[in-house]
């Protein structure tokens, strides 16, 4: 696949995978800089559908998300979107393990209804930020709970349902 240019944004307390925005927000950079809110969102809804899955019911939260991304790739700074939900990240290379847990990560998240952010980091640069020797690993909110195996699904469905609660309490 010829094209990479693949980002992750914030669309409402989820991050999603946008094919194409890096290339649409230079493109625009020049052409609409002094536009309104409204038209550069509606641009960019129509450029971006061409090439990623939108929900209908989910348009408007795309619009602002994409809206954000463009506002700040011109300086101008717009206030960050308040994660009301779990961020997880599985850490590892891509292995057999890495991919269980974050499948079965998956799958908690869906039985229990949480919402979350699920990211699988293979860069081994940011997987060192967070000390982290032995792969795979597991981080919820910020905090990794489990390093080189994958936990058994009770024990991740007990952290799941505690990040939820100390979240839900905030």
């Amino acid at each position: 696949m010829e094209d990479q240019d693949f980002t992750r944004i914030r669309v409402g307390r989820f991050d999603i995978g946008i094919l194409g925005l890096k290339q649409l927000v230079e493109q625009m950079a020049a052409t609409h800089a002094g536009k309104s809110d409204e038209e550069v969102a509606a641009f960019m809804m129509r450029e971006l559908s061409l090439r990623n899955y939108i929900p209908d019911g989910a348009k408007d939260e795309y619009g602002q998300a994409f809206l954000r991304e463009f506002r700040k790739s011109i300086g101008h700074e717009l206030g960050e979107t308040r994660n009301e939900g779990l961020e997880i990240k599985v850490l590892g290379m891509g292995c057999v393990q890495c991919d269980s847990l974050e499948q079965t990560v998956m799958g908690l998240l869906t039985e229990l209804d949480l919402p979350a952010s699920l990211d699988h980091v293979t860069d081994i640069k940011e997987v060192a930020r967070y000390g982290v020797m032995g792969l795979p690993g597991l981080v919820i909110n910020g905090k990794v709970v489990a390093v080189g195996k994958v936990p058994p699904r009770n024990q991740i469905k007990a952290w799941l349902i505690e990040a939820n609660q100390s979240v839900i309490g905030k």
